[in-house]
């Protein structure tokens, strides 16, 4: 297994490199800082108005995408091609554009305001959503249209978005693009029911074989105002170019090996321990580390290849997070490791049980926050903001100015005792409890009173499954066979001798019994170390004891009835 995770941590890194950061970086730079001309304050991630977003769109947006010359003003390639931006990044196809509306009364005014407003529109959901066209109703961007593709819905800052809209894609000409954005503006293509805006594009820089999936969202929420937010995607999709890439292609399937060697191995034991095979939190670690085991002149949706793509690249971070997790299995023969794991087995109850204490407390304090700051202060807008919010000042970052400001009274009285319940009081319990339960396991292991080695049964287990793949462990099954023949030559001797069967049965089974308990606490050699010994154990330690004093008992009246005979002798 720590073979194929090192495997498995090759192929990962392969996967990943500095120059997915960069790409990003100066994507980003170019089309969420850039400022509208004249304007030093307006960009992308300060838009907050219709006209700002028109504005973005027909400015920093317009040229970030066309890139018609070198800086001198020198063509340096045919127009006819994909622009390239910064000119080493490819555009791929065209850029598209895509509008989701909501109908007019999908919310309901007040009686007594319906003089004054007629028209409601909702947040957006798929019930509320507007499909019928609008506006000059005479192209795409004016007309419904359904989703083609397999791309999974956005989740938005408010709401989660499907697929398809009101969709046009850009012109390869800067100035019909241009001219287009000034059309949709003067006829309201934006209009009161707008709830998002994406705009999706795709690069591709052939010096890093990287592709830069780009989008960028406008959410229209129904208080009115615009809320960004973007998403840029640098994944590898060409994976094998160079010679490096190859290496990584024998890594994968290396590690494929493995891992069928591995889940081979792991079926095994599953028919062989059965339900007890679950018992173990290693074999549980295994289990979850096996699961987790055209046209140029169109959009070209690389959207999907990219999510799916970072959804992998997710999945194999979890699992070689797991991987690494799974080293203490190997190092446990080491004394510290073996403390620690000990004080977390021994203490897990203890554990769960201040966790449900901590957690009822914890919650309170969120919805008190939530409740007397939600409205006021970002970081309690929501509840689960409130959660993070109070994880955070126990790390100590905290926003107590706009606390305060929220409410004078409430909000130092909530700060204050929040800080000494939850800080004070609850996490050094929590150290209590950890320092208490660290404080016995040393103490046991002072005294010699420890677990086995992990490291030791592994070598004893190996060292017996190579023998038995060698078949070198057949002088050990004679022997087994020549006991067997002599339990049974001694058996027909009691017989000849006047035994019953029941004495003989008893014997045999006592026999067995001892020859088992005796292997496995008294032919190791002697240690210093005391091991302990389990209920089940001592149970079944008892009940010999139980079985040898009537042994005894019965031994004592054989031998009275022979010195009663002497001596009437």
């Amino acid at each position: 297994m720590a073979e194929a995770s090192r495997w498995h941590r090759g192929v990962t890194f392969g996967m990943v490199n500095p120059h997915m950061y960069y790409l990003n970086k100066v994507m980003s730079s170019l089309f969420l800082d850039t400022s509208v001309p004249g304007e030093e304050r307006t960009n992308f991630k300060s838009i907050r108005s219709i006209t700002d977003f028109w504005k973005f769109m027909e400015g920093p947006l317009l040229e970030g995408l066309y890139w018609d010359s070198w800086y001198n003003n020198q063509q340096l390639y045919n127009l006819k091609n994909s622009s390239r931006i910064y000119y080493e990044n490819i555009l791929l196809g065209v850029p598209r554009v895509r509008q989701l509306k909501v109908r007019n009364n999908t919310c309901k005014v007040y009686s007594s305001f319906q003089s004054l407003m007629s028209e409601c529109y909702g947040k957006y959901t798929s019930a509320n959503e507007d499909v019928s066209n609008f506006g000059l109703q005479i192209n795409t961007e004016w007309r419904y249209s359904t989703s083609n593709s397999n791309s999974p819905w956005h989740w938005g800052f408010l709401g989660v978005y499907r697929n398809g809209g009101y969709i046009f894609t850009l012109s390869k000409s800067k100035s019909e693009t241009k001219n287009k954005f000034i059309d949709l503006r003067l006829n309201s293509w934006i209009t009161r029911g707008t709830r998002v805006i994406f705009i999706d594009f795709s690069l591709y820089n052939a010096n890093v074989n990287l592709f830069c999936i780009i989008r960028l969202v406008a959410e229209f929420p129904a208080t009115g105002g615009i809320l960004t937010s973007w998403q840029f995607y640098s994944v590898k999709l060409l994976r094998y170019v160079s010679y490096y890439d190859y290496f990584i292609a024998s890594c994968e399937i290396t590690f494929c090996i493995f891992l069928f060697v591995f889940t081979t191995q792991e079926v095994k034991k599953i028919k062989e321990f059965k339900s007890a095979y679950f018992k173990s939190i290693w074999n549980w670690l295994e289990l979850l580390l096996l699961l987790l085991l055209k046209s140029t002149e169109k959009y070209s949706d690389f959207y999907f290849l990219a999510y799916w793509h970072i959804y992998y690249n997710n999945i194999i971070a979890i699992t070689i997070f797991f991987a690494w997790i799974k080293i203490f299995k190997f190092i446990s023969f080491n004394k510290t490791m073996s403390q620690l794991s000990s004080t977390l087995s021994r203490c897990i109850k203890d554990i769960v049980g201040f966790a449900i204490m901590f957690f009822i407390i914890f919650f309170a304090y969120a919805q008190l926050g939530f409740l007397v700051f939600g409205s006021q202060v970002d970081d309690f807008s929501t509840f689960q903001n409130s959660i993070f919010a109070q994880f955070r000042i126990v790390l100590g970052d905290f926003n107590f100015a706009g606390i305060q400001q929220a409410n004078p009274i409430l909000g130092p009285i909530y700060f204050i005792t929040f800080i000494f319940f939850v800080f004070f009081v609850l996490l050094n319990m929590f150290l209590a409890i950890i320092n208490d339960t660290y404080s016995e396991v040393k103490a046991d292991y002072s005294i010699g009173r420890r677990p086995d080695f992990e490291l030791g049964k592994m070598i004893k287990q190996s060292y017996k499954n190579v023998l038995e793949k060698f078949r070198l462990k057949k002088a050990q099954k004679d022997e087994d066979k020549k006991s067997r023949k002599g339990s049974e030559d001694l058996a027909e001797q009691a017989r000849r001798e006047g035994f019953d069967e029941n004495e003989i049965q008893k014997a045999e089974q006592m026999k067995k019994w001892k020859e088992r308990l005796e292997k496995k606490y008294y032919s190791m050699e002697i240690q210093d170390d005391y091991q302990p010994v389990t209920q089940e154990e001592f149970q079944e330690l008892f009940l010999y004891a139980v079985e040898l004093e009537r042994e005894l008992h019965y031994i004592n009246l054989k031998l009275n009835q022979v010195v009663r005979k002497v001596s009437a002798l």
